[in-house]
């Protein structure tokens, strides 16, 4: 699904987990503010609080009462696992078909991985 469909906040979730996932944000570490995060993307704060929610009641992210909201440990472990979930129950099924619609070898894959 092309990401300018998906609603904002799911795009700005999107954006959290790479960075938790990429480790930029470390287990432990607190999520950038709403209002930073709204103003990096040019987003309504209460989109951003809305796709923080959603880390929250998946226990991704502790609350810290006038501190903010932290990863808990383990945050990133069950990201990837939801992640590789969703890549080989829904994505994958498309990418192979278009590949062998191409006459794409996997192999072939290898040779053109980014340095």
């Amino acid at each position: 699904m092309p990401s300018a469909d998906r609603p904002v906040y799911l795009r700005l979730r999107d954006h959290v987990i790479a960075m938790i996932l990429d480790g930029r944000i470390a287990e432990g570490s607190a999520l950038p503010s709403v209002r930073a995060l709204a103003a990096e993307h040019g987003a309504n704060p209460l989109t951003v609080a809305k796709a923080y929610q959603t880390f929250q009641e998946d226990g991704i992210v502790t609350v810290r009462r006038g501190v903010g909201m932290f990863v808990v440990e383990g945050a990133a472990f069950q990201l990837r696992q939801a992640a590789r979930a969703h890549f080989l129950e829904q994505e994958w099924p498309e990418i192979s078909a278009r590949m062998r619609r191409l006459d794409i070898d996997p192999a072939d894959l290898l040779d053109h991985l980014p340095a």
